[in-house]
């Protein structure tokens, strides 16, 4: 590795956050319906890519790790909405009405949506193609922030608590400001004396370590 792309970087524990909620999303050809066995749709796709660096408004860039969703996945309540609307429920975990499951490109979910009025509208519109996107909703809980010379810096979320999929009508980075501040208080812990940075925010112990 050149000196041009010798690296800092810094892993953290951001559960102290949780209830801080941010959102992302993904545009996907594979985004579809499928009739099942009795012939009802339901909505397939994926909410989120690993490994795939996506710029967040110019701020910084952002990754999300395979295994982020594997603990989450296993023991919250995760929801399906339609425009992370609450009043428009589409599926959720525990009642078996969304399936969700880490695969070799991201996280995979398949929802199946009661026979509701929104629903049926909802399906036509990604028939349609007029939806095309999905989001999700998540508390940020362990992540690694990397700086790279001539590079905006590189956030990878590892871990993260997931609150609720969501097909969508516009995409937006509207709560960036959560990560944005996570952002800035690791910009000013690098720039202070050891003693802080063993001591930082969160109470937890910084690795802070130059690849050579």
């Amino acid at each position: 590795m050149t000196q041009s792309q010798k690296r800092k970087r810094r892993s953290s524990d951001e559960s102290n956050f949780e209830g801080n909620t941010e959102r992302r999303f993904f545009n996907f050809k594979e985004f579809r319906t499928e009739k099942d066995e009795k012939g009802i749709k339901n909505i397939v796709g994926h909410a989120a890519v690993f490994n795939i660096i996506t710029d967040i408004g110019g701020w910084f860039r952002e990754q999300v790790s395979p295994g982020a969703f594997t603990k989450t996945i296993k023991e919250d309540d995760i929801r399906a909405l339609f425009n992370h609307e609450p009043n428009y429920i589409l599926g959720r975990n525990k009642s078996k009405t969304l399936e969700l499951q880490e695969d070799e490109v991201g996280l995979a979910i398949k929802i199946f949506p009661a026979d509701t009025s929104y629903t049926r509208d909802l399906v036509i519109s990604i028939e349609r193609g007029d939806i095309s996107q999905m989001s999700f909703s998540f508390n940020a809980i362990v992540t690694e922030w990397i700086v790279e010379k001539d590079k905006t810096d590189l956030r990878i979320l590892k871990e993260v608590k997931l609150l609720d999929v969501s097909p969508v009508t516009f995409a937006a980075y509207e709560d960036a400001d959560v990560a944005l501040r996570s952002h800035t208080q690791w910009r000013e812990s690098i720039s202070r004396p050891p003693e802080f940075i063993r001591n930082t925010l969160l109470g937890k112990e910084i690795d802070l370590l130059e690849i050579g």
